[in-house]
């Protein structure tokens, strides 16, 4: 598994990423390859090419857009998750969206461990439960 994380409001992502990294360990996955970019834009280049690098059977993208007074947070939000989603349907891999989109850092830091838990931890239950999907799917057709 990749991990991307986006180092934009990394006050939020840190969290993101440990409670992923910390899910997988519980799990038994292998430790997490962490790729860092700098801001949730960047992350659908960077899960490209660890999607295609062959090396891992989910990746997990990690960010927090915060809404702020321009037109900003809609454009990098809404591209960061079209570009998740078209690097998982052009390659085939998990690439799991989990990206925090709030209109508050108060309500990014409740879902990433707060009282609405942590989307980090959601998102790695995810890439297992497609990466485990996909080696099932695989297996039946051969």
């Amino acid at each position: 598994t990749a991990i991307v994380v986006s180092r934009f409001n990394d006050v939020v992502t840190r969290l993101l990423l440990e409670a992923a990294q910390e899910t997988l360990r519980e799990r038994g996955a292998p430790e997490p390859d962490v790729v860092w970019v700098p801001g949730s834009f960047e992350i659908p280049v960077a899960a490209r090419h660890a999607a295609e690098s062959g090396r891992y059977q989910a990746i997990i993208c990690l960010g927090g857009v915060i809404r702020g007074e321009t037109a900003h947070f809609d454009h990098v939000a809404g591209q960061a998750a079209s570009g998740i989603q078209r690097v998982a349907l052009e390659t085939g891999v998990p690439v799991i969206f989990g990206v925090l989109t709030t209109d508050t850092l108060e309500q990014a830091l409740n879902r990433a461990g707060g009282k609405h838990g942590n989307k980090g931890r959601d998102a790695a239950l995810a890439a297992i439960e497609m990466a485990t999907l996909l080696e099932a799917l695989r297996r039946s057709e051969a």
